[in-house]
Formats: C-alpha cells, sequence, structure tokens
C-alpha cells in the first residue's frame, strides 16, 4: 500500500489525470487512454508520488457518467500505470467503480461523497486500498446548507470527521488506512472564506484525527473568487494555497501542477536549511 507520508519534509504530491469531456479546467483534453496515460508519466517525470484518475468532473453543471463508462475510460490506463508501478489513486463516487479500481491494483480511492453508505463498510474493511474520506457539505457531507458563514466551517468538518471514522472504523477499516479531505471550493460553500478557514485549521485537523490529510487547492473556485483570475492565470493562487498547506501539516497535496510544487518546496525547503545552517 506505500507510499505513506514519511518524514522527508514534503507531503506526497498526487498529480491529477482527468479522463473526462467536462472537467472544468482540462476536460477533453486526457479522455483518450493514450493521452492520459502520457500525461500520468509525464507527472510523475515531474515528482508526483501518485497518480490520481478521475473517470467523471464533480464541478457544478458537470454531467452524470454511469459506472460502466467510468471503468471504460479507467480499464487501459490504470493497467497501463499498474504495470509501471505507479501508484495509483481513483476518483470516483460510485460502488461498482471503486470494486473495480480495487480489483486492478489502485492504492487510494478517493471518495468526494466521504464513504457515506455504512452497508459497504465490510467489504471495504477487506480491500488493500487506502481510503480518501472527503468531507463535502454538498455530497455525503453533514445534513447543512452551504456554509456560507466560516465560523461554522471548521466544527462542521470536525463533527463529520468524528461520526464517519469511528463507524468505519466500528466496521474493522483500520485507522492505518484512512486519509481525510477537509474539501476546499465549492465543497464548503461559495466564496472564498470558508475554504481559507479550513486551510488555516489544517494543523488542529490534523491534531484532532491523527491521520495523514490530503489537501487539493488547485485551480478551485476560492482561489478565484479571491484573487479574481481566472483559470489561465491561477496558478500562482494555487501555488501559494499549495505551499501553506505543506507548512501547516498537510500529508498529500493533490495537484494538477506538479512541477510548480516540487520546485516551490525544493526551494523552500533549501532556504529553511540555509537559515539552520547560519
Amino acid at each position: 500500500m506505500d507510499p505513506l507520508p514519511v518524514d522527508t519534509g514534503r507531503p506526497l504530491l498526487v498529480g491529477i489525470v482527468n479522463i473526462t469531456a467536462d472537467s472544468f479546467s482540462d476536460g477533453g483534453r486526457f479522455l483518450t487512454a493514450e493521452d492520459a496515460v502520457m500525461h500520468a508519466r509525464r507527472l510523475r517525470s515531474e515528482g508526483a508520488d501518485i497518480i490520481e484518475l478521475g473517470p467523471a468532473a464533480s464541478h457544478p453543471g458537470a454531467k452524470a457518467v454511469a459506472a460502466t463508462e467510468e471503468m471504460r475510460r479507467l480499464a487501459d490506463v490504470i493497467g497501463q500505470l499498474a504495470a509501471e508501478e505507479i501508484q495509483v489513486s481513483v476518483d470516483s463516487f460510485l460502488p461498482e467503480t471503486q470494486r473495480f479500481a480495487a480489483a486492478h491494483g489502485a492504492a487510494y480511492l478517493n471518495d468526494i461523497q466521504g464513504f457515506p453508505d455504512p452497508a459497504r463498510y465490510e467489504e471495504l474493511a477487506g480491500a488493500d486500498c487506502r481510503l480518501i474520506v472527503m468531507h463535502s457539505v454538498q455530497r455525503g457531507g453533514p445534513a447543512t446548507k452551504m456554509m456560507t458563514d466560516p465560523a461554522v466551517v471548521c466544527r462542521g468538518i470536525e463533527e463529520f470527521f468524528t461520526e464517519r471514522l469511528a463507524v468505519m472504523e466500528a466496521a474493522g477499516i483500520g485507522r492505518e488506512r484512512l486519509v481525510i479531505d477537509p474539501g476546499l471550493g465549492y465543497f464548503l460553500g461559495t466564496g472564498a472564506e470558508p475554504s481559507l478557514r479550513a486551510l488555516s485549521n489544517l494543523e488542529q485537523l490534523k491534531a484532532r484525527f491523527d491521520v495523514p490529510v490530503l489537501v487539493s487547492p488547485s485551480r478551485k473556485s476560492f482561489l478565484r473568487a479571491l484573487t479574481g483570475t481566472s483559470l489561465p492565470g491561477i496558478g500562482p493562487a494555487t501555488l501559494a494555497a499549495e505551499l501553506y498547506a505543506a507548512g501547516h501539516g498537510a500529508d498529500y497535496i493533490r495537484t494538477h501542477d506538479v512541477a510548480a510544487i516540487r520546485d516551490a518546496l525544493t526551494v523552500y525547503h533549501a532556504l529553511e536549511a540555509a537559515k539552520g545552517g547560519a
């Protein structure tokens, strides 16, 4: 099940490969297996520790994709990456797709609904892959309205993980297999404040649950709302959020631009080392 976060001075980098027609930032670019594999290899060469395959978009207005189509999109790609011993995560909340991914060598399952069905926990307990449990107020998260008041954001996130992790562990899913993601952007609500509050609480979240934390601010709507910058120019804002997360407890950073955060972390840690040797 490796890799796990280790004391390397940086989080593990999860490179995003969207095998979709309508992902908000790169829909259609990697829809064929050949293009998806090439992009995965490119991200790996840029420093990705894990490649995450997304067979369906999750943004507002995205078209629903049947499990059969998700599995078709994944089949050739996951097979080639597994043959090259590249660690793969699969981003899907559909049980059939999750079973397919686990059976074909996925090291991680990433569920934006946070694995909401307790009836599946016995089955998940018997799998080998790690489970990325994402919090969302829209899909499978707490039964609340969209979080427009940032004062309740952190409390809602902690209440969600307190309940969800306890039930999963009680069903036999080992805590060492769990990774948590507070959710950012539209998964928390409109505007920048909910996501900013969630990011600023990363250290407390990690200390509270003592499990690895994954974050994905990459190209998210809250950065565009905060800066007034559209997608083509959102790279610097993404990098700032990722660096902040890396310095405040994130164990995994899920990103579209692996090279940027890799280089930024290299320079940051070189400067820290130079300061320590002064």
